[in-house]
């Protein structure tokens, strides 16, 4: 059974257990809450079966036949461990309390076969499966501070989580870019601050633009009502000191400066904070928290803490004389203070802190847990130090990077692909076993920058499938390939919930891209249903156009692009393979080159590389390389790098660029590499055939903000790969 994520133990034996209307649900003891569970897998069998199931309480001496029975066992056992066993006469479901009755209850919907089709009835295989979770904190966090999301939206991802055995929802609910959630003792957060002038990331917003939205308390206790009916605990996310635009264009006096706030229409990091020397800022954010409190059951209160700029602390003498009063070294002791300070008033209610890891910067509050997202070492600081720790690094778990480089998906942070979900281990190997404990478990974060509502389950999914596993199951017990075979089957039941998971394009076989006769193309199918159609003329591919079935052989230069179509009319995004027949290049005489390159520098937001011809460089000049030295600011510019490269000897040369953000390699007219976009540093390669003797040369690098990185390498006949050295290039000459 292709069950996910994979149970502890799983026995399975030929036989099935045959769900009919007479089947009834019986329920010992007979409480509320176990009714419940009993009730909500009744609701489940009539609507993806039609199968009207009688929910009755029965006795310990009561025969049982043609039915399934949810009962409590031991309760000194796991709180969410169950033991499912299914005979062809009874299916038993036991668990020491009713959350793992509620787990066991969604491996039925799993076993069902009626949950993915009706063609096969309604009836469960014979198994046995003792299960529980490798760690007790399995969650997502939700930004609704960028995007807001439905409120039905929001609890549809309770079910979804539910449905993975996860059991935190952690709920982003304020921001530079909007406050989401109704404080009554402060109206203007929402008549404020829950709405900006631009749908998404703008400079320069359009009249009239207005976007946003909130939950009012109502709609909160709607929400965690139903969450709890899910055992699903909200964790509420309330940022400060940073992140805090929206509250301080709704309140001025709570920042440095006092005036001038508008709720953020840019996404990243923004100079305006809390200001820490103000006392009414302390005072206004215990007041909201007491009333997220009210609202919110969950020990844990998120409370941000992480990107906080000081330069406005820095100017402001109010937070400089906080600093002296409470004889703090610096800013970052400054951000600590504001920490434990908080963290006093949370705990004094009988709730417990969480914070990114930047909360370890000046002091870590006494009883914080830490949630490291830059790397592991927040997580190993913490853990080391005595304190709790969640797991969610950028590397592993940030479901809003894209899941494959390729065209069409954000690039703006990198990408982390379903293979990369699935390897993620939260517990640092460096702990001791002590240590170790402290790693309550871990978090996959959908981050909105680039994800309005629509979009979400494209990013989501079906890599939140792998961090369910690697939070549930035993780590001796993942798979890669177990996992990817159970996903063919699991892909059915998230089509039959609904989820518009990300559809993994065609990939190419072919290995080489570059020919001097003809090559074969060989495409396969990821999804291993679907069809994939394909182009050769550079046109979109439809389901008109021609359908794969068998390699293609090509004998000149083309792009072919394909799409995998499912019959539910969904489609991938377009894959595009580039293939070149390789020409060789004549050489070209140039009489006064000189040693270097000659480059134009530009300035500009790009997200692409720009059209030169179409831009006046601000300035030019010459380098004796490919020299970022030459720029005059670390983003937003681009340069272009001009010359010939000498080539020792006839043959075959590959070219490399490593670069962070966009870059492209000519040589001639002839686009050899091409790594254009926004990515994170990475490197793509190209191959031409080069005559020995001089080649015009041209490299474009485009950065738009991050880390500053370009190298170019080649080689060729005769030379091992190697940065392109100051003794093979050149220029033209003055007199030119």
């Amino acid at each position: 059974p292709a069950i996910v994520p994979r149970p502890a133990y799983l026995q399975v034996s030929q036989g099935v257990f045959q769900i009919t209307e007479s089947t009834a649900i019986l329920v010992a003891p007979d409480t509320a809450e176990i009714r419940a569970v009993g009730k909500y897998l009744a609701d489940i069998a009539q609507r993806t079966a039609g199968v009207p199931l009688q929910l009755q309480a029965f006795g310990a001496d009561e025969g049982i036949t043609n039915a399934i029975v949810l009962t409590l066992r031991d309760k000194t056992v796991n709180v969410e461990e169950y033991v499912l066993t299914v005979t062809d006469e009874t299916v038993t479901l036991a668990a020491g309390r009713a959350r793992g009755l509620f787990h066991g209850v969604q491996t039925i919907r799993q076993l069902l076969r009626a949950d993915l089709d009706r063609t096969g009835g309604c009836q469960l295989p014979r198994v046995y499966i003792l299960d529980h979770p490798r760690y007790p904190w399995r969650g997502m966090l939700l930004d609704c501070g960028r995007h807001f999301m439905d409120k039905e939206f929001v609890k549809r991802y309770i079910d979804l989580l539910a449905y993975h055995k996860m059991n935190v929802l952690h709920w982003h609910l304020t921001e530079d870019q909007g406050w989401r959630i109704e404080i009554k003792k402060y109206p203007k957060l929402t008549e404020i601050g829950a709405w900006r002038k631009a749908t998404r990331d703008s400079e320069q917003p359009r009249d009239g633009d207005r976007y946003g939205g909130f939950y009012t308390q109502e709609d909160v206790k709607e929400i965690v009502a139903y969450a709890k009916s899910r055992y699903i605990t909200v964790v509420p996310e309330i940022e400060m000191p940073g992140h805090s635009g929206a509250a301080l264009a709704s309140y001025p006096e709570l920042g440095c400066v006092g005036e001038g706030y508008q709720v953020a229409t840019r996404w990243g990091v923004h100079s305006d904070v809390y200001c820490a020397g103000n006392d009414k800022v302390f005072e206004f954010l215990q007041d909201v928290l007491a009333e997220v409190i009210e609202l919110f059951p969950s020990e844990y209160v998120h409370i941000g803490g992480d990107e906080c700029p000081k330069e406005r602390w820095k100017e402001c003498a109010k937070c400089q004389a906080r600093i002296k009063a409470e004889g703090l070294k610096d800013e970052h002791e400054l951000q600590s203070y504001f920490i434990r300070r908080i963290e006093k008033f949370l705990n004094s209610k009988g709730r417990r802190l969480i914070g990114w890891d930047e909360i370890l910067e000046g002091g870590l509050a006494p009883n914080a847990t830490v949630q490291s997202w830059r790397g592991m070492a927040g997580a190993i600081a913490a853990a080391t130090a005595g304190h709790d720790v969640i797991s969610s690094p950028t590397s592993h778990c940030y479901l809003d990077y894209a899941q494959v480089r390729m065209p069409g998906e954000p690039t703006w942070m990198g990408y982390i692909p379903l293979g990369r979900c699935y390897a993620f281990e939260p517990t640092p190997e460096q702990l001791t076993p002590e240590q170790a404990r402290r790693v309550l478990g871990l978090e996959g974060n959908m981050w909105t920058e680039h994800a309005p509502q629509e979009r979400v389950d494209w990013q989501v999914f079906p890599r939140l499938c792998a961090l369910a596993e690697v939070g549930w199951s035993p780590k001796e017990l993942r798979d890669w390939d177990d996992f990817c075979k159970r996903m063919k089957t699991h892909r059915r039941r998230l089509d039959a919930l609904g989820v518009t998971y990300y559809l993994f394009s065609p990939q190419c076989i072919t290995q080489e891209r570059v020919f001097t006769d003809s090559i074969e193309v060989v495409l396969d199918n990821p999804l291993d249903r679907g069809e994939i159609h394909y182009t050769l003329d550079g046109a979109e591919p439809t389901p008109g156009s021609p359908e794969y079935g068998k390699p293609h052989r090509l004998t000149g230069t083309t792009t072919v692009r394909a799409r995998t179509f499912l019959d539910s009319g969904r489609a991938s995004n377009v894959a595009e393979f580039h293939f070149r027949k390789l020409h060789p290049h004549e050489a070209v005489d140039v009489l006064d080159a000189v040693p270097g390159l000659a480059y134009a520098y530009y300035e500009g937001s790009w997200q692409r590389l720009p059209d030169f011809d179409q831009l006046t460089p601000v300035a030019s000049g010459t380098t004796k390389t490919f020299s970022l030295a030459v720029r005059k600011r670390d983003d937003r510019f681009a340069l272009k790098f001009t010359g010939y490269l000498e080539a020792p000897a006839d043959g075959t040369y590959t070219f490399h660029l490593l670069s962070d953000d966009g870059s492209r390699l000519w040589i001639a007219s002839d686009l050899v590499v091409d790594h254009d976009g926004l990515h994170a540093a990475g490197e793509k390669s190209g191959q031409v055939i080069l005559k020995a003797g001089k080649h015009p040369l041209t490299v474009e690098y485009f950065q738009a903000g991050g880390a500053l990185r370009l190298q170019v390498s080649y080689e060729g006949p005769g030379l091992a790969k190697q940065s392109i050295p100051t003794s093979a290039l050149r220029r033209l000459g003055a007199s030119r």
